[in-house]
């Protein structure tokens, strides 16, 4: 199984990005699909997460207000709406997968950059 995230890149603060999980070969359904971020020097923290099956979201109190995590079913793709970015939104983000029925079993993508600064 391989995540591919894509979408970071440069903002200025308040800005708007949407960040995007796909996976070929993979169906989404029985997994928890989260968003997760590490800035350098910094642990893994959590964003964000999805329970594919109900659509009932998680979110990071951080983060509240700020970004949305959705999921498109027929385009296998989990994304992350991040508005009002703040420099402190900096990090890589990684897309997760993990199985909601055995939670040993997970994937992380490659992770992609945001970069939030003036």
């Amino acid at each position: 199984v391989q995540l591919v995230e894509s979408g970071g890149g440069l903002v200025q603060p308040g800005g708007s990005l949407r960040l995007s999980c796909t996976a070929s070969e993979f169906t989404f359904s029985p997994y928890v699909m989260s968003w997760y971020r590490q800035a350098p020097g910094k642990e893994r923290e959590f964003v964000a997460a999805i329970i594919s099956a109900g659509g009932m979201t998680n979110y990071a109190n951080s983060v509240k207000g700020r970004f949305t995590i959705s999921r498109d079913r027929a385009k296998n793709a989990v994304y992350l709406q991040m508005n009002n970015l703040k420099p402190e939104d900096t990090a890589v983000y990684y897309c997760k997968a993990m199985r909601r029925d055995n939670p040993s079993i997970y994937y992380w993508g490659q992770g992609t950059q945001v970069t939030v600064s003036s």
